[in-house]
């Protein structure tokens, strides 16, 4: 389905664009600057509104496709589209951001201006990894949304919050790193695959053309192949959602993050985890996935009842919340892991109910 403008582009673009109009502001008008930064956070949330308004339910192809070449030579596109995957993330990003923004109004919050910038680029790579459909992309607005996150931590945030950005970094880069090993090694898999028939053929990121090809047996990837490309996707994913043993970042970012940051964070990034999951383990390698289901499930159950355990015996409002926030992703990864319908409607229904209760809490 197509509106004739690329409202994806204009949901994607316009929180980066109020993040430059912020600094054309003078520095010491900070009320005007957060009024701004509100206004384009609402203006955001209407066209998502729009978006919603306009959404054929039921639609099982996805929709508003933008596609635009990027780096031809590589078959890297920005290409944008929407589903019943990501659509409620989308949602659930546009809904949470003008409360985030609102929780940075406060006398005591240093260089506001900076600060409400970062929350406005947060948000558009936010939305850029929900809307993406080329893996390239994908990791791009990946990676950026590490480094507004970072800062927001390491800048604003409360006594431990140096080692706290610092760990938050570490843990989240590492993952990132693998999974950047495994999106080169499947595209240069699958362009031998296809180029061996079709020697004009250069490759690509498409995530849906690369799932078609798996399933039509254009392109096998060999079994351990699969699950190793499959692993360097889990970690990054568990790193990023706090699957049980690599949650161990969250409680010491969740305690040292400023409110605002904390909101976005803890609300949407957390989600990354769980979307690349469903949108990629499962759609690009599902023997290995089925494969793995047993032990990520196992995993998850014990993340379950050992954050669950040890959020009881915290004395800080904000580490109970972190620790529950743990075992309710872990959860999460039980459901997507079921590998059914009713487990995987589950996991998208409480990834959108855990953003908005645990934004609720902090706020």
């Amino acid at each position: 389905m197509s509106l004739g403008l690329p409202l994806l582009s204009l949901i994607l673009w316009l929180p980066a664009l109020g993040a430059l109009l912020l600094f054309l502001l003078p520095r010491a008008q900070e009320a005007t600057q957060r009024t701004l930064a509100l206004l384009v956070t609402l203006l955001t949330l209407a066209l998502s509104i729009w978006l919603l308004l306009v959404y054929p339910v039921g639609g099982a192809t996805p929709q508003f496709v933008e596609r635009v070449a990027w780096l031809p030579s590589w078959g890297v596109e920005y290409h944008l589209a929407v589903d019943g995957i990501n659509f409620w993330l989308i949602m659930l990003t546009a809904f949470i951001a003008p409360f985030a923004v609102s929780a940075s109004w406060s006398r005591f919050v240093s260089r506001p201006r900076a600060m409400l910038a970062l929350l406005l680029l947060l948000q558009t790579t936010f939305f850029g990894v929900f809307m993406a459909q080329d893996l390239v992309l994908f990791y791009v607005f990946y990676e950026l949304a590490l480094i507004p996150a970072v800062f927001l931590v390491g800048v604003w945030g409360g006594e431990d919050r140096v080692a706290a950005a610092t760990k938050f970094f570490l843990y989240t880069f590492t993952g990132s790193v693998l999974m950047l090993g495994g999106i080169i090694a499947l595209y240069a898999l699958h362009r031998t695959a296809i180029g061996a028939s079709d020697p004009s053929f250069v490759g690509t990121f498409d995530v849906q053309r690369i799932a078609s090809d798996l399933r039509s047996g254009a392109f096998m990837l060999d079994p351990n192949v699969e699950r190793l490309i499959f692993f360097s996707f889990l970690i990054a994913f568990a790193i990023k959602l706090g699957l049980w043993p690599f949650h161990t970042w969250v409680p010491a970012t969740y305690s040292a993050a400023p409110t605002a940051a904390l909101i976005l964070i803890a609300a949407i990034m957390s989600k990354f985890g769980t979307y690349g999951l469903i949108r990629f383990n499962l759609t690009l390698f599902p023997q290995a996935a089925q494969w793995a289901a047993p032990a990520v499930g196992i995993l998850a159950a014990i993340g379950i009842l050992y954050a669950g355990w040890t959020a009881f015996g915290q004395q800080d409002m904000r580490r109970v919340v972190a620790y529950s926030s743990v075992s309710h992703m872990n959860f999460i990864v039980l459901g997507i892991f079921a590998l059914n319908a009713i487990g995987l409607n589950g996991a998208l229904f409480q990834m959108v109910s855990h953003g908005l209760t645990t934004a609720a809490l902090f706020c």
